[in-house]
């Protein structure tokens, strides 16, 4: 199966030629805009089809500026219109809004970094309230290293890491470092 899968890949890229790597970040960049769209799907195929370091950079990259450009849509087109009538219809406080905004931030990393958070409620939220640009982006830098790491390293070996426990083991390793290194740029750039 996987070499039917692997051959399709191979088939599709040579099809598209230079546009492969352009219609992968297009892809992911979509993906953080559109919540129906599988991103773990487009990061094991851009592993998959340009290699780990290639496939993270791109995916890591391109799925960062989706996040940012989803965030600063609802910041400063549908902020103000969405959260009159959320707080006219009684379906959000102004005690939720401070609780998303006044999260710390290795807390907001740690959430970006959790490979089954989606990421289009993630950026709503922070777009809604009153974050700040500099928090939500620096959490948003790291915590998706990880995700992407996650999402390449589980989609390439998925059969592995049902087999390997292990794997799971290095994913839960990985959520700390981020945690870990979310708390030292916090203390080092003063980020609240």
């Amino acid at each position: 199966m996987f070499d039917a899968i692997d051959a399709f890949i191979d088939t599709t890229l040579q099809g598209l030629g230079v546009w492969g790597p352009i219609v992968g970040c297009f892809f992911i960049l979509i993906e953080s805009m559109v919540p129906i769209l599988p991103l773990f799907v487009f990061i094991t195929l851009n592993f998959l089809a340009f290699g780990s370091v290639f496939g993270f950079i791109i995916s890591w990259i391109f799925t960062c500026i989706g996040c940012f450009i989803s965030f600063l849509l609802f910041r400063c087109k549908v902020q103000t219109w969405l959260f009159k009538r959320i707080k006219k219809e009684g379906l959000i406080s102004e005690k939720t809004i401070n609780m998303i905004t006044n999260l710390k931030f290795e807390q907001l990393t740690t959430i970006i970094a959790i490979p089954f958070t989606p990421a289009f409620l993630v950026n709503i939220a922070a777009g809604l309230s009153k974050m700040s640009y500099k928090k939500y982006l620096g959490a948003l830098l790291i915590g998706k290293i990880f995700l992407v790491y996650f999402w390449g390293f589980v989609g390439v070996s998925l059969l592995e890491s049902i087999k390997n426990p292990i794997y799971l083991v290095r994913v839960g390793i990985l959520l700390i470092l981020a945690y870990v290194f979310s708390k030292i740029v916090s203390k080092k750039f003063k980020i609240e």
